[in-house]
């Protein structure tokens, strides 16, 4: 016998073993996984593709498709929190890791769909607590360089 698995079958086969899949998610395709993935981030992203996916698939297809599929189509699509709060989470999140890269790309979706500079400043300085002022401090410079690039380009895309 001949078995033959792409990389959807192998991501979900895994994802099934560490028990990380939803029920719900079991019984879906990949392909309506990766759909939801792709509608979340062309929802937070102005209606593009996310250019750090895009260029992870060219070298990375199976972590790009993972990301898209499950991280996207799977946890963020889920219903329970509007985007706002889960942008903000999320930049909570990333500032606290020291994660400014994820931070910024998610910073760029919050202000995409209204979260106010403000309230992104907010965030970064509860930041402090949990994670300390040197984390904070990494992020408010990310930050501001986001928002100096936002306020100068015409549209103000992220």
């Amino acid at each position: 016998m001949d078995f033959r698995f792409d990389n959807s079958c192998i991501a979900i086969a895994v994802a099934l073993l560490l028990g990380v899949v939803p029920q719900t998610a079991r019984s879906q395709t990949m392909e309506e996984r990766l759909q939801r993935g792709d509608a979340v981030v062309r929802s937070l992203n102005n209606r593009a593709p996310q250019p750090a996916l895009e260029r992870m698939r060219q070298e990375f297809p199976f972590l790009a498709g993972a990301t898209q599929g499950f991280a996207l189509g799977d946890v963020w699509s889920r219903p329970g929190l509007d985007g706002r709060t889960r942008q903000l989470a999320a930049v909570a999140v990333f500032a606290a890791m020291g994660e400014t890269a994820f931070m910024r790309i998610h910073a760029g979706y919050a202000l995409n769909i209204g979260v106010s500079e403000e309230e992104l400043k907010e965030v970064i300085y509860m930041v402090t607590v949990p994670a300390g002022f040197p984390r904070a401090i990494a992020a408010s410079q990310t930050l501001s360089e986001l928002f100096t690039e936002r306020r100068a380009a015409p549209g103000k895309q992220p």
